[in-house]
Protein backbone atom coordinates (compact mmCIF):
# COMPACT_ATOMS: atom_id res chain seq x y z
CA UNK A 1 0.00 0.00 0.00
CA UNK A 2 2.83 2.25 0.22
CA UNK A 3 3.02 3.59 -3.59
CA UNK A 4 -0.76 4.76 -2.88
CA UNK A 5 0.32 6.47 0.27
CA UNK A 6 3.23 7.97 -2.17
CA UNK A 7 0.71 8.51 -4.84
CA UNK A 8 -1.63 10.85 -2.34
CA UNK A 9 1.80 12.45 -1.08
CA UNK A 10 2.45 13.55 -4.87
CA UNK A 11 -1.14 14.62 -5.10
CA UNK A 12 -0.76 17.11 -1.81
CA UNK A 13 2.50 18.49 -3.00
CA UNK A 14 0.92 19.12 -6.83
CA UNK A 15 -2.04 20.96 -4.97
CA UNK A 16 -0.37 23.40 -2.58
CA UNK A 17 3.23 22.88 -3.47
CA UNK A 18 3.12 23.71 -7.06
CA UNK A 19 1.18 26.94 -6.87
CA UNK A 20 2.87 28.48 -4.32
CA UNK A 21 6.54 29.68 -6.48
CA UNK A 22 4.14 30.88 -9.62
CA UNK A 23 1.40 32.95 -6.80
CA UNK A 24 4.86 34.10 -5.41
CA UNK A 25 6.31 35.56 -8.49
CA UNK A 26 3.77 36.56 -9.61
CA UNK A 27 3.24 38.68 -6.56
CA UNK A 28 6.84 39.25 -5.99
CA UNK A 29 7.77 40.74 -9.93
CA UNK A 30 4.62 41.19 -11.68
CA UNK A 31 2.54 42.77 -8.66
CA UNK A 32 -0.47 40.65 -9.45
CA UNK A 33 -1.94 39.36 -5.92
CA UNK A 34 -2.68 35.30 -5.08
CA UNK A 35 -6.41 36.47 -4.78
CA UNK A 36 -6.53 37.93 -8.32
CA UNK A 37 -4.59 35.10 -9.68
CA UNK A 38 -6.97 32.29 -7.91
CA UNK A 39 -10.16 34.90 -9.28
CA UNK A 40 -12.29 32.66 -6.92
CA UNK A 41 -15.30 35.39 -7.84
CA UNK A 42 -15.07 33.36 -11.53
CA UNK A 43 -15.53 29.70 -10.00
CA UNK A 44 -19.58 29.87 -10.21
CA UNK A 45 -19.16 31.44 -14.03
CA UNK A 46 -21.10 29.17 -16.37
CA UNK A 47 -17.71 29.02 -18.25
CA UNK A 48 -16.31 26.65 -15.39
CA UNK A 49 -19.13 23.86 -17.40
CA UNK A 50 -17.84 24.23 -20.70
CA UNK A 51 -14.12 23.83 -19.26
CA UNK A 52 -15.44 20.24 -17.61
CA UNK A 53 -17.12 19.12 -21.38
CA UNK A 54 -13.32 20.38 -23.05
CA UNK A 55 -11.91 18.27 -20.64
CA UNK A 56 -14.16 15.34 -21.40
CA UNK A 57 -14.67 15.31 -25.14
CA UNK A 58 -10.37 15.57 -25.25
CA UNK A 59 -9.69 12.88 -23.04
CA UNK A 60 -12.55 10.56 -25.00
CA UNK A 61 -10.20 11.37 -28.29
CA UNK A 62 -7.33 10.77 -26.36
CA UNK A 63 -9.04 7.62 -25.41
CA UNK A 64 -9.75 6.63 -28.93
CA UNK A 65 -6.70 7.61 -30.48
CA UNK A 66 -5.12 5.40 -27.92
CA UNK A 67 -6.54 2.33 -28.51
CA UNK A 68 -4.35 2.13 -31.92
CA UNK A 69 -1.98 -0.47 -31.23
CA UNK A 70 0.95 2.18 -31.59
CA UNK A 71 0.18 3.24 -28.11
CA UNK A 72 -0.62 -0.28 -26.54
CA UNK A 73 2.79 -0.40 -24.79
CA UNK A 74 2.17 3.45 -23.00
CA UNK A 75 -1.54 2.13 -22.54
CA UNK A 76 -0.55 -1.25 -20.61
CA UNK A 77 2.13 0.55 -18.57
CA UNK A 78 -0.21 3.07 -17.39
CA UNK A 79 -3.28 0.57 -16.51
CA UNK A 80 -0.27 -1.77 -14.75
CA UNK A 81 1.14 1.24 -12.70
CA UNK A 82 -2.52 2.20 -11.57
CA UNK A 83 -3.36 -1.54 -10.57
CA UNK A 84 -0.82 -1.56 -8.10
CA UNK A 85 -1.88 1.70 -6.82
CA UNK A 86 -5.79 -0.29 -6.34
CA UNK A 87 -7.09 3.47 -6.67
CA UNK A 88 -10.95 3.87 -5.87
CA UNK A 89 -13.46 6.49 -6.77
CA UNK A 90 -12.37 9.08 -4.88
CA UNK A 91 -8.66 8.50 -4.89
CA UNK A 92 -9.34 9.23 -9.21
CA UNK A 93 -11.25 12.46 -7.79
CA UNK A 94 -8.67 13.41 -5.43
CA UNK A 95 -5.84 13.25 -8.03
CA UNK A 96 -7.76 14.50 -11.30
CA UNK A 97 -8.21 17.35 -8.84
CA UNK A 98 -4.64 18.41 -7.25
CA UNK A 99 -3.11 17.81 -10.91
CA UNK A 100 -5.83 20.30 -12.28
CA UNK A 101 -5.84 22.72 -9.63
CA UNK A 102 -1.99 22.90 -9.33
CA UNK A 103 -0.46 22.60 -12.67
CA UNK A 104 -2.68 24.70 -14.09
CA UNK A 105 -1.97 27.71 -11.60
CA UNK A 106 2.06 26.60 -11.82
CA UNK A 107 1.97 26.83 -15.78
CA UNK A 108 -1.04 29.34 -16.72
CA UNK A 109 -1.18 31.68 -14.29
CA UNK A 110 3.05 31.22 -13.68
CA UNK A 111 5.45 30.04 -16.06
CA UNK A 112 2.82 31.08 -19.30
CA UNK A 113 2.72 34.76 -17.65
CA UNK A 114 6.75 34.82 -18.64
CA UNK A 115 7.20 32.24 -21.22
CA UNK A 116 4.21 32.36 -23.50
CA UNK A 117 2.06 29.54 -24.28
CA UNK A 118 3.87 27.74 -26.47
CA UNK A 119 6.84 27.09 -24.75
CA UNK A 120 5.06 26.53 -21.37
CA UNK A 121 2.62 23.95 -23.47
CA UNK A 122 5.57 21.97 -24.74
CA UNK A 123 7.14 22.44 -21.38
CA UNK A 124 4.50 20.75 -19.97
CA UNK A 125 4.19 18.04 -22.21
CA UNK A 126 7.68 17.58 -21.69
CA UNK A 127 7.56 17.34 -17.91
CA UNK A 128 4.81 14.62 -18.17
CA UNK A 129 7.13 12.61 -19.97
CA UNK A 130 5.76 12.74 -22.91
CA UNK A 131 8.44 13.92 -25.34
CA UNK A 132 10.75 10.92 -24.93
CA UNK A 133 14.10 11.22 -27.17
CA UNK A 134 14.52 7.01 -26.34
CA UNK A 135 10.34 6.34 -27.25
CA UNK A 136 8.73 7.50 -30.44
CA UNK A 137 5.43 6.29 -28.87
CA UNK A 138 5.76 8.26 -26.13
CA UNK A 139 6.29 11.23 -28.03
CA UNK A 140 3.53 11.10 -30.20
CA UNK A 141 1.62 10.50 -27.49
CA UNK A 142 2.55 13.57 -26.59
CA UNK A 143 1.95 15.33 -29.89
CA UNK A 144 -1.98 14.01 -29.51
CA UNK A 145 -1.70 15.73 -26.12
CA UNK A 146 -0.17 18.67 -27.03
CA UNK A 147 -2.94 20.52 -28.95
CA UNK A 148 -5.38 19.90 -25.80
CA UNK A 149 -2.79 21.91 -23.89
CA UNK A 150 -2.07 24.51 -26.20
CA UNK A 151 -5.76 24.84 -26.64
CA UNK A 152 -5.97 25.26 -22.65
CA UNK A 153 -2.82 27.88 -22.70
CA UNK A 154 -4.89 30.01 -25.30
CA UNK A 155 -8.11 29.80 -23.16
CA UNK A 156 -6.77 30.78 -20.09
CA UNK A 157 -6.56 34.46 -21.46
CA UNK A 158 -9.94 33.86 -22.62
CA UNK A 159 -11.62 32.23 -20.02
CA UNK A 160 -10.34 32.32 -16.84
CA UNK A 161 -8.36 30.01 -14.93
CA UNK A 162 -11.21 28.20 -13.50
CA UNK A 163 -12.01 27.00 -17.40
CA UNK A 164 -8.14 25.62 -17.38
CA UNK A 165 -8.78 24.19 -14.11
CA UNK A 166 -12.18 22.17 -15.07
CA UNK A 167 -11.14 21.27 -18.23
CA UNK A 168 -7.58 19.72 -16.43
CA UNK A 169 -9.59 17.82 -14.15
CA UNK A 170 -12.20 16.40 -16.29
CA UNK A 171 -9.71 15.31 -18.83
CA UNK A 172 -7.86 13.18 -15.64
CA UNK A 173 -10.51 12.40 -13.89
CA UNK A 174 -12.12 10.65 -17.75
CA UNK A 175 -8.61 8.99 -18.38
CA UNK A 176 -7.88 7.79 -14.62
CA UNK A 177 -11.16 6.17 -14.29
CA UNK A 178 -10.94 4.21 -17.82
CA UNK A 179 -7.38 2.74 -16.75
CA UNK A 180 -8.92 2.15 -13.13
CA UNK A 181 -11.90 -0.01 -15.16
CA UNK A 182 -9.18 -1.65 -17.44
CA UNK A 183 -7.19 -2.87 -14.85
CA UNK A 184 -10.51 -4.59 -13.17
CA UNK A 185 -11.56 -6.00 -16.08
Amino acid sequence: MVPKVQFHLMGWITLVIFPAPALWALWKYADIHPWEVLALDQLSDPIVLVGLQFGVFYALLAIAVSQFSVFEEISVRQAQLLSQLQLNWWDIVFISFCAGFGEEILFRAGIQHWLGPWLTSIIFIAVHGYFHPLSWRKSLYGFLVLPFIVLLAFAYDFFGLWFCIAAHFSYDLLLFRVFAFQKKR
